[in-house]
């Protein structure tokens, strides 16, 4: 199945659980349809990333674009948190034409299927720098790495491989 919004009026990453054990998602809405995807923090984080890239690329080619505002949008995710389908592969692009920016998010599939969910959506560039400043948020609001190793750090510490195994 695929969804295919040709405007938001929201699209989020959120989570749901405690650090260390949360699982992301992505949510789109327009009118009285919502679809929720899941994916991986990773996942999130890079696509806050290269959204952010390509939008600062697109600010710094038309002026007029730095004047946009960034709004903020904390609500939590809508209930019910049901995902259509767990994210494989993303893509982004600029679409001229309409002046809004394409994120295409596929299913994870095996060599052997041949049908393939998606979600595309067109948000404008103030609607992509929100999800980028949540997503960012987000990434950020995990465990602390470890000094040493990077690692995430779990509230009862871990096990380091820079420090032999000893709890840090």
């Amino acid at each position: 199945m695929s969804f295919i919004f040709e405007s938001v009026e929201r699209f989020i990453a959120g989570t749901v659980g405690e650090p260390g054990e949360r699982a992301f998602f992505i949510q789109a809405r327009f009118g009285t349809r919502l679809v929720t995807v899941a994916l991986e923090k990773v996942q999130v984080a890079a696509l806050a990333e290269r959204l952010e890239m390509v939008i600062n690329n697109l600010r710094r080619s038309d002026p007029s674009l730095r004047a946009l505002p960034t709004p903020r949008d904390a609500e939590a995710l809508e209930t019910p948190i049901e995902p259509e389908f767990e994210v494989g592969a993303i893509s982004i692009a600029w679409d001229e034409n309409v002046a809004k920016m394409s994120v295409e998010l596929f299913e994870i599939t095996t060599a052997q299927e041949e049908a393939q969910n998606s979600l595309k959506i067109f948000a404008d560039i103030s609607t992509c720098m929100a999800f980028v400043k949540r997503s960012q948020a987000l990434v950020n609001a995990g465990r602390l790495p470890c000094p040493f190793c990077s690692i995430p750090i779990d509230p009862v510490g871990h096990l380091c491989p820079r420090a032999n195994g000893y709890r840090r």
